[in-house]
């Protein structure tokens, strides 16, 4: 209980698509990946300031 199986990620997976097409996807995937480096390059800067 509590878990996300194969088949739960397969439906969350479709409404996605239904939802932003499957043209934006690659785009969305790219501000999500931007998004994380920028987090990461952040944090990463705010340990080597306090060091």
């Amino acid at each position: 209980m509590g878990r996300i199986g194969i088949p739960e990620l397969l439906i969350i997976l479709t409404i996605i698509i239904l939802i932003f097409g499957a043209n934006r996807l690659p785009e969305i995937g790219r501000g999500i990946g931007k998004g994380i480096r920028n987090f990461k390059d952040a944090t990463k800067d705010e340990g080597q300031e306090k060091s």
